[in-house]
């Protein structure tokens, strides 16, 4: 456990390599000390580049927009989701627009992107923008198309700091200003001052990146995430941008896969414990106080095992199966345990994963902050639309 909110098991390897777990340790102590705009979004004293008076200004608001790709709104979109109720509504347009969309007479649109010119974006926000709509834009300062646009329309503009990667965005302002809309407080999330100073913590990233490092050198290339909350399905998919785009490169990477359990237990289960063995696995298990709970009455005399549970007692007893026969198998695997979800939690969360792939990519000696691969495609797209 490196939290109270967060209950962490780590592999189980047989033989610890103390050469690898020496190098991730020195890796961290020099990554902690260097000045990374990065990991100063991380730590509670980051100034964001959106004043207060901003949010006031929108705060009868109950319909936001959020429009961007990739990085830009995963970290928001499983912000939403993990940590909901939220009393505003948001709409998180990460995709190209259905033709049977819908929208209110008059919303917020916050418009994300970078480098201002992403071309799923422009077009989502030509077509949902409505004469009366306030907008927000978090861009880099910079000459953009969407630049041009905020200009035109006389919009707020937000400097995305341009040192910050999209993926790596989601406690700057790309993540906090909505966070804050959400009616969430972004010093909560900023955990980094406390966790580094936690030798639990510390301990518990130094040889979880070794171990997948060393899994990584026997080609288990696959990340297998078996998610058994539905409402982090969206904190995966920000891990798994995080992770397949920072790491990716030069034939090298790891390859995270989603399963949604226990509903994976009737498909992909067989393969994962009788098929390749070129996997590690992440459980993922968060405890609910409000389950819905079985009808005793109802219930036939073989099954009155499941008297008086609830679904997520009877999902976390599949989860605690999993873990044993993984185990027994010789599979490896690391749960996280959630035993409450708030601001703190999720920020922990985003900080070891942060912190996780950046270490494995001086590991393997890789840059984990270009995607070259992915502007071939952009490169690509246009000659063809000109």
């Amino acid at each position: 456990m490196f939290s109270k909110n967060i209950h962490f098991k780590n592999f189980k390897i047989p033989k610890a390599n103390s050469s690898s777990n020496k190098k991730v340790s020195k890796i961290l102590k020099n990554l902690i000390k260097r000045n990374s705009s990065i990991l100063s979004s991380l730590k509670k004293n980051y100034k964001d580049s959106y004043n207060k008076k901003l949010l006031y200004k929108f705060k009868n608001i109950k319909q936001i927009f959020l429009i961007g790709m990739g990085g830009s709104i995963l970290g928001s979109k499983a912000i939403y989701n993990f940590l909901k109720p939220i009393k505003k509504n948001f709409v998180f347009v990460d995709d190209y627009l259905n033709k049977n969309f819908k929208s209110q007479n008059k919303n917020l649109n916050i418009i994300i992107s970078k480098s201002g010119n992403t071309l799923e974006t422009i077009s989502n926000f030509n077509i949902l923008r409505k004469k009366n709509d306030q907008n927000i834009f978090i861009i880099e300062n910079k000459d953009s198309y969407l630049m041009r646009i905020a200009n035109k329309l006389k919009s707020d503009v937000i400097h995305h700091n341009n040192f910050i990667g999209g993926r790596y965005s989601v406690l700057s302002e790309v993540g906090m200003l909505p966070a804050e809309l959400m009616g969430l407080k972004p010093l909560k999330f900023r955990k980094f001052n406390s966790l580094i100073n936690n030798k639990i913590f510390l301990n518990s990233l130094v040889m979880n990146v070794s171990n997948i490092f060393g899994f990584s050198k026997k080609k288990k290339m696959n990340s297998i995430i078996l998610n058994y909350d539905r409402d982090s399905e969206d904190l995966f998919k920000w891990y798994q941008q995080l992770v397949a785009e920072s790491l990716g490169k030069n034939n090298k990477g790891l390859l995270p896969i989603i399963s949604s359990v226990p509903k994976d237990n009737h498909s992909l289960m067989q393969y994962f414990l009788d098929g390749g063995k070129n996997h590690f696995f992440t459980f993922f298990f968060v405890k609910e106080k409000n389950s819905l709970k079985i009808k005793n009455k109802d219930l036939l005399k073989s099954h009155n095992f499941l008297k008086n549970k609830n679904l997520n007692t009877i999902s976390y007893s599949q989860y605690l199966a999993t873990e044993k026969v993984f185990k027994q198998r010789g599979m490896p695997f690391r749960s996280f345990l959630i035993k409450k979800k708030t601001e703190e939690t999720l920020g922990e969360l985003f900080t070891f994963f942060i912190l996780e792939t950046i270490i494995l990519a001086e590991m393997i000696k890789i840059n984990p902050y270009d995607q070259p691969a992915v502007e071939l495609i952009k490169k690509e797209t246009k000659k063809i639309l000109i």
